[in-house]
């Protein structure tokens, strides 16, 4: 029996239980990963009890009602968290080569509700073939790891990786239904008081101040000025729909508000009181995903749309960060 452990601890480790391993780590309790992979509690239990038998220490401490990774355990785990995704993502290319040709991308909600989304349809006449699927995140992703070929992406420059594309920066200006301005003037800036002006609940709080009406109203000398009244939500395109109804004014980025100025749906009443903004859109491919036909063909339509905006909103572009991938 001893030459046999001796012999199993020194091979190299089976893969069959690190996925058991990896959901009890992450949970810390047996019975949640046994729910995840759809096993009994004692399948995964003896799982674990196999690999321990294979490394030769244990990998949890368990308590009577928690479990607790040991230090070998811990140790493990950052190898196997790191190289399970690479093997799934592995296996994903495989299985997609060999079937339908697809793009999966990750933005933010916003920008997927207001610019991406309304202007997919004519990619999609024009390349029936390929198959898409946004993930609307927040959250950053590592794109040499994650399920997602490239990323579309909001923040300074400062903050984006050495191959992140320049699509447009922005301005914000104030926008407002069209018939809403038939009950009130919003000649100049001190007009706003009379009306409700919606803006972002947490941007007060957030890295997002510059996007804040009390910005604005510092930029133009106003920093007393209080409105009618205040209506505040989660999401840019909450705001804007908010102002489609006609429920107030909204501070809009230029850029996510363009197609609803140009077809009047929303107007600008002070164009020249426009004020910029730090932050700029982004395109970020994947090292995995960069060669293959269908990422270049969505990448140079969405070069393509991105130079219509920056036309739109009349942007004056940098050529040394915009119109390129390598």
């Amino acid at each position: 029996m001893q030459h046999s452990q001796t012999h199993l601890r020194t091979r190299p480790i089976s893969a069959g239980h690190l996925r058991a391993f990896e959901a009890v780590a992450r949970h810390l309790n047996f019975r949640a990963a046994a729910e995840e992979m759809a096993l009994t509690q004692s399948a995964v239990s003896r799982q674990i009890q196999s690999l321990e038998e294979e490394v030769g220490v244990g990998l949890f401490l368990r308590h009577t009602r928690a479990v607790e990774l040991t230090s070998a355990g811990a140790l493990l785990l950052m190898a196997v968290s790191q190289s399970l995704p690479r093997i799934d993502n592995a296996v994903r290319q495989i299985r997609q080569s060999a079937g339908r040709r697809s793009v999966a991308l990750t933005t933010f909600a916003s920008f997927a509700s207001m610019w991406l989304i309304p202007r997919m349809e004519q990619f999609q006449r024009d390349n029936p073939e390929i198959d898409i699927r946004i993930d609307a995140s927040d959250g950053a992703m590592d794109l040499d790891v994650a399920d997602v070929d490239l990323a579309l992406r909001y923040g300074p420059m400062a903050n984006m990786p050495p191959n992140a594309v320049r699509l447009f920066g922005e301005q914000l200006t104030p926008v407002v239904s069209p018939w809403l301005l038939k009950n009130g003037t919003l000649a100049k800036p001190a007009d706003a008081a009379q009306f409700t002006l919606i803006e972002a609940g947490d941007a007060h709080q957030t890295h997002l101040e510059w996007l804040t009406w009390r910005r604005w109203f510092d930029e133009h000398g106003l920093a007393k000025l209080q409105p009618k009244r205040w209506l505040y939500f989660n999401y840019a395109y909450q705001m804007v729909q908010a102002a489609l109804a006609g429920q107030g004014v909204v501070l809009a980025r230029l850029p996510l508000v363009a197609e609803s100025l140009a077809n009047g749906d929303l107007v600008e009443p002070l164009p020249r009181l426009r004020m910029d903004s730090p932050m700029a859109y982004w395109l970020i491919v994947g090292p995995r995903s960069a060669q293959r036909p269908e990422i270049k063909a969505f990448c140079e339509w969405l070069l393509q749309q991105s130079r219509i905006t920056r036309q739109t909103i009349g942007e004056v572009p940098d050529p040394d960060t915009v119109d390129h991938l390598d």
